[in-house]
């Protein structure tokens, strides 16, 4: 075993990937002898040439479709967008093309690619490079919405993300990039199936619902509160779609009570589609009504330092979160 950061477990992804398949290429904004704003794909292209790490213009349209034109002629295309906040200029290619293609051309047709992207907020980058934007992505049939919370899992989701055969929105806790650290087998091949939710703390008085940063976080608070008596099981989403209900359920239902924590603003977050599902399926194992902490319905994150830990959850604001629920 090996500790390794989650932005490692990004790169040694696309590090193997690339030696498996040379079908596979990345393409980007600096992606290349830079490696990437994040330095990602630092040492790629060094090691496979310009002809499979393409630095791209500064235009996500094009990336996203140029991206889409490779994997319908049988390339897969690995396509960084350097923050999630700069997607929305694709938005039209991923959702109106992308995400389709399958579906209207009656199976005859895949799009085999990955959309990488660096979401969410802690680094102090204000409107622009802090914006959580997996929900408008969740929303649409035909994509896949991935978000790992750990380095095995960042590896592990980003191969099987690679080899599937639909568009995969592949989304990465920036704040979490060097900050969570965990233990992944050296020399092994590491495959985590995509549409699978996994409990990562085990507990019996009430489901503590989470993805990316805000798991790491959430298993800190789960720590915290133990030391009061407060058992908090958390369970890490890691596919938002497909997502896997029968997980979720099952950890509501035995515990009766659920705490959904994520950083996009409240109102109709990727976590509302979570309480509802919950609403339908648990209604009669429910103890207490079903809780929610989120960023607050602000137009975008401040760039204050201050302001920006008003706006984020944190351990301690969910460690509270989970007392009040205990105590409901």
């Amino acid at each position: 075993m090996a500790e390794i950061t989650l932005i490692e477990g990004v790169r040694q992804a696309l590090d193997e990937e690339l030696a498996r398949d040379d079908k596979v290429f990345l393409m980007g904004e600096d992606v290349g002898p830079r490696g990437g704003v994040f330095r990602a794909t630092l040492g790629l292209s060094e090691k496979y040439g310009a002809d499979r790490i393409l630095d791209t213009h500064l235009a996500e349209l094009s990336i996203a479709g140029v991206g889409i034109g490779a994997a319908l002629y049988g390339m897969k295309p690995i396509c960084e967008i350097q923050f999630a906040d700069f997607i929305h200029p694709a938005f039209n290619q991923i959702v109106n093309e992308a995400a389709k293609m399958c579906y209207r051309s009656n199976g005859e047709w895949t799009v085999p690619m990955v959309i990488r992207a660096p979401y969410g907020g802690g680094i102090g980058g204000g409107l622009y490079h802090s914006q959580s934007v997996e929900s408008f992505f969740a929303h649409v049939p035909g994509l896949k919405v991935v978000i790992p919370s750990n380095p095995y899992d960042a590896k592990g989701l980003l191969k099987s993300a690679i080899r599937d055969p639909n568009p995969v929105m592949f989304f990465e806790p920036k704040k979490g990039y060097r900050l969570i650290k965990g233990e992944v087998p050296e020399g092994e091949e590491i495959l985590v199936p995509l549409g699978l939710a996994k409990v990562s703390r085990p507990g019996t008085d009430l489901t503590v619902i989470a993805y990316g940063m805000m798991h790491h976080y959430c298993l800190e608070a789960a720590e915290a509160v133990a030391g009061e008596g407060i058992e908090a099981e958390v369970v890490d989403v890691r596919t938002l779609l497909p997502i896997d209900r029968a997980t979720l359920i099952q950890s509501v239902r035995k515990t009766g009570k659920a705490l959904i924590v994520y950083e996009d603003n409240l109102t109709l977050g990727y976590g509302a589609e979570i309480a509802a599902i919950l609403a339908e399926e648990c209604f009669a194992d429910l103890d207490a009504p079903i809780r929610r902490v989120a960023g607050p319905d602000v137009p975008a994150m401040p760039y204050s330092h201050p302001m920006q830990d008003w706006f984020l959850p944190d351990v301690e604001k969910i460690a509270e979160g989970m007392r009040k629920l205990a105590a409901y």
